[in-house]
C-alpha cells in the first residue's frame, strides 16, 4: 500500500506544481549535528544567534517531531530567465538576488505544501491508514538540505547550496514530516567533481574550503542578517549587490539543466531599480514598495545601508549628493554608509 501511496503523493506533488520529490527517514543524517556544531565552533554564523538555539533539534530531524516516520522533501524551481550575473555590470542599479524578485518564497511554498499535506491525509485515511504530518519551509530549526540530500534530491554542492543533476541549483526545498511510514529514497552524491567555480567568482571569499562556508563573509549574509555597519574592507567587495547575492548559484555548470519556476509568483516584479531612487525611501515608502516581498523582512534602514554601499561603489560621482542627504539619518549605521559612500566618490 505504500509504494502505490507513495507513487499516487508524487505525482499529486508535481501537479500541485512542485519539480522533484523525495523521501527519507528523520534519522537518515547522523552526520548533521558535528557538522552544525562545528559551524558554530568556528563563529561562522556570524550574528545568526538563532542557529544556537535548539541544535538538538536542528542536528537530528528525528528529535523534532519523534513520531515521525518519513521526511518528504520537495523541490520547486525559480530558475532566472536572464544571467543575473549582468546586473552587476550596471553601476547605478541595484543587483538583487532572483528569489527575492518575485512574492516571498515562505508563503508560496508553504500554501503548496499544506494542500498537498492535506490531500496525503485525505488519501491516506481513505485507505485506511491515518496520519498526521507537519510542514517547514526555511523558518523552524529543520536542516532542509541535509534532509534533501539523503532523501535524493541532489547535494549540497562545494557553495554548500543544494544543486540536482536535473534542477541545476535554483530551487527552494520544503519539507513535509508525517507518522507515515513511506518507502525511502537513495541518497544522492556529490557530481561536483574537480570543478571550482562557484568558490573562485565569490567575491568576498566566503568558502574557507570546498563545502564549507563563513557566513560572516558572504554578502547574502551580510545584505540580509548581519546588523549594524559592515567591515569597512568588504564593503568595496560588495559591489552594487543591495540584497543577496547569486554569483555562486550562477555559475554553476549544472543549471544547464535548470527548470524554469512553475509559479507566476516567482516572475521578477522588482528588476534593478535605480540606487537614487531607493536611498531616498522613507520607512513607509520603503514597506509599501516591498508589500508580498522578502525584501521587507530588512528594514527600511538596513536596506538603505545597503543601497548607500552601492553607491559608494559605483564609481559615479552625480550620486554623491544622494549620499550627502543621508548624512543626518536619524539611523545611526545608516549615517555611517552615507559618510562612506561621500568619501568614496570623489
Amino acid at each position: 500500500m505504500t509504494d502505490a501511496l507513495k507513487q499516487l503523493l508524487t505525482a499529486r506533488a508535481l501537479q500541485e506544481g512542485f519539480s522533484k520529490l523525495g523521501i527519507c527517514a528523520p534519522d537518515a543524517t547522523p552526520q548533521t549535528a558535528a557538522r552544525l556544531a562545528q559551524f558554530l565552533d568556528q563563529g561562522h554564523h556570524g550574528q545568526m544567534a538563532w542557529m544556537a538555539d535548539r541544535t538538538e533539534w536542528r542536528g537530528s530531524a528525528a528529535a523534532l517531531w519523534p513520531q515521525a516516520r518519513s521526511v518528504i522533501m520537495l523541490a520547486e524551481t525559480y530558475a532566472p530567465s536572464t544571467d543575473p550575473l549582468d546586473v552587476l555590470a550596471l553601476t547605478d542599479r541595484a543587483a538583487i538576488s532572483v528569489y527575492a524578485q518575485g512574492k516571498d518564497y515562505h508563503d508560496l511554498v508553504k500554501r503548496r505544501l499544506k494542500r498537498l499535506g492535506r490531500w496525503l491525509i485525505d488519501t491516506a485515511a481513505k485507505q485506511g491508514t491515518p496520519c498526521e504530518i507537519k510542514v517547514f519551509v526555511d523558518t523552524a530549526p529543520v536542516m532542509e538540505k541535509p534532509l534533501a540530500q539523503a532523501a535524493g534530491l541532489g547535494w549540497q554542492g562545494k557553495h554548500t547550496n543544494l544543486l540536482a543533476r536535473d534542477l541545476g541549483n535554483w530551487f527552494f526545498l520544503g519539507a513535509i514530516f508525517t507518522t507515515l511510514d513511506l518507502p525511502k529514497d537513495a541518497p544522492e552524491i556529490s557530481h561536483c567533481g574537480s570543478c571550482t567555480a562557484c568558490l573562485d567568482i565569490c567575491p568576498t571569499k566566503a568558502f574557507p574550503a570546498p563545502y564549507q562556508l563563513d557566513a560572516r563573509r558572504c554578502i547574502s549574509y551580510l545584505t540580509i542578517e548581519h546588523k549594524g555597519p559592515v567591515d569597512v574592507a568588504l564593503r568595496p567587495l560588495m559591489g552594487n549587490r543591495i540584497y543577496g547575492c547569486d554569483d555562486c548559484l550562477a555559475v554553476c555548470p549544472w543549471n544547464k539543466f535548470a527548470q524554469a519556476a512553475k509559479d507566476l509568483g516567482y516572475q521578477p516584479t522588482v528588476g534593478a531599480p535605480e540606487l537614487a531612487a531607493l536611498a531616498t525611501l522613507d520607512d513607509a515608502g520603503f514597506r509599501a514598495r516591498f508589500a508580498g516581498s522578502p525584501i521587507k523582512r530588512i528594514g527600511r534602514d538596513r536596506f538603505v545601508r545597503n543601497v548607500l554601499y552601492a553607491i559608494g561603489n559605483s564609481g559615479l560621482p552625480h550620486l554623491r549628493p544622494v549620499a550627502e542627504a543621508l548624512l543626518s539619518d536619524a539611523d545611526s549605521t545608516v549615517a555611517d554608509a552615507a559618510s562612506w559612500a561621500v568619501s568614496e566618490l570623489h
